[in-house]
């Protein structure tokens, strides 16, 4: 039973998505509503499979095809983590389009692009093949341009353009490092090039090529400049690329390949933290003096990734936990934060913090949900992302990398003030402008959703704890 449920976890949304646009012409209704079900069947089956993946189950279905190009699909703890944040964040992300995407054109491509994005993410998460990763990869990247042109004004096709040639240069080069694997050890399945290789670490420049794929999809120094450029897109796009999905692709590719299948010499558990720690103090110090309210929020999502690099590559089992509760608190919180931005710029017409100001007073819920979100993504206690946040640090602590954790906990600092003054700017002081109002009830909802999960996550931390502990476990095979 396990078997058919993760097919169909896979299969309902990259099938579904295709029916979406002829549906549409149809009714605009029922579009919606099969957009969210073929997500929300997504969330329901992997959360079907919690009980047995706890119980050290690791269902898995196999088809052969030649030249060792089979496709296998395989769930444990890590995938099924993955999925449920993924498709969690992606069924509010949907939700909130209702209100925000009804009155503009092209929304059964909009449709057909989110849900094929969301059934790709889980083709990546479960995959058990390299090949139909770099498959899954491949549409995300098509899908994310398309979505990020959305509005098809020659800037925005630009930027969209500039996105997908960084993601799919770097997909082509970690290609490179996957040729590399097979040629040593003559297969594209993750098992059994983990059971080749056993304990003999990757070689230097395979683990290089991979990682240049990694960190590009991950909008981490030096292929950052893309994801603010993203800002451009809906917000419901790019709080999808920016807290749920697409980002968090390169970090759980990094956790799946380097954590579980294979190991790596000791030199990339120095390189890849410092390469995660200047990603995060630069981006923070852009997010403090940008004055785009999106692209802030934008800068504050490379620095983020680098907490969760810096979790999973220290090779210390309180940092790796850390690392998977972060990229459950950063894609709650985060995604909080995008959506809001969305009814402010809907509702003002203009995403200059400048040109905002005193919107707490017609704002309130949208304004008291991104505090909410800013809260978690500060660090600031009893919010989910103080936990994760401190777990990660302490792993760095705990194995010698005493600069690199002051160099994050500098970034921290930046991060508490560039938020506060994105919300001093947008909601406090002096209103400017015609008077705006609170968004649509389904955006509204959304929102206030988002940041009372950043707060419910933290009170009860013990249960999202209990199962990154449990994943740690399983990818160190304890």
């Amino acid at each position: 039973m396990d078997n058919v449920i993760l097919l169909l976890i896979v299969g309902i949304p990259i099938i579904g998505s295709c029916i979406l646009p002829y549906v549409g012409r149809m009714s605009a209704g029922l579009r919606n509503i099969l957009a969210l079900g073929f997500v929300s069947a997504s969330l329901a089956g992997s959360l079907m499979l919690v009980p047995d993946v706890l119980a050290g189950k690791i269902p898995s279905i196999t088809f052969s095809f030649p030249l060792g190009c089979n496709f296998i699909l395989c769930a444990d703890r890590l995938a099924v983590f993955m999925a449920i944040v993924s498709s969690s964040v992606g069924a509010v992300v949907i939700v909130y389009s209702f209100g925000y995407i009804s009155h503009y054109r092209h929304q059964d491509e909009y449709y057909f692009m989110v849900v094929l994005f969301l059934g790709a993410m889980m083709g990546i998460i479960f995959s058990g093949n390299l090949i139909f990763l770099y498959v899954f990869w491949e549409i995300t990247a098509l899908a994310s341009w398309r979505l990020i042109g959305f509005y098809r004004e020659p800037r925005d096709v630009l930027r969209a353009d500039k996105a997908f040639l960084v993601t799919v240069f770097g997909a082509f080069v970690m290609l490179l490092g996957f040729l590399m694997l097979y040629n040593q050890t003559g297969s594209f399945d993750l098992a059994a090039i983990k059971a080749s290789l056993k304990t003999n670490p990757l070689p230097d420049m395979a683990v290089f090529l991979i990682l240049i794929g990694i960190l590009s999809k991950s909008a981490t120094l030096p292929f950052h400049t893309w994801l603010p450029d993203a800002g451009i897109a809906p917000s419901p796009v790019t709080a999808l690329l920016h807290a749920a999905v697409l980002v968090k692709i390169g970090v759980y590719v990094f956790a799946r390949l380097f954590l579980v299948t294979f190991t790596v010499s000791g030199i990339w558990h120095t390189v890849v933290p410092w390469v995660a720690a200047i990603s995060a103090l630069v981006s923070a110090g852009a997010a403090l003096v940008d004055t785009d309210m999106k692209r802030i929020i934008a800068y504050s999502t490379v620095s983020q990734i680098g907490f969760i690099f810096l979790g999973l590559s220290v090779g210390c089992p309180v940092g790796a936990a850390g690392a998977l509760l972060f990229i459950l608190m950063h894609g709650l919180a985060k995604g909080g934060l995008f959506l809001c931005a969305g009814i402010v710029e809907h509702n003002t017409g203009t995403k200059n913090i400048t040109r905002l100001g005193g919107l707490i007073g017609t704002m309130p819920v949208t304004a008291v949900s991104f505090l909410f979100c800013a809260f978690s993504v500060m660090g600031i206690p009893p919010f989910g992302g103080f936990f994760s946040k401190y777990l990660v640090l302490a792993g760095a602590v705990e194995k010698g990398q005493m600069l690199v954790a002051f160099t994050f906990l500098a970034g921290a600092v930046l991060t508490i003030l560039y938020l506060f003054r994105l919300f001093n700017m947008v909601f406090l002081g002096e209103a400017k402008g015609a008077p705006a109002r609170e968004g649509s009830p389904v955006m509204v909802l959304s929102v206030t959703l988002l940041a009372a999960l950043s707060l419910v996550s933290g009170i009860y931390i013990n249960y999202p704890a209990h199962f990154a502990q449990a994943i740690v476990k399983q990818m160190s095979g304890m």
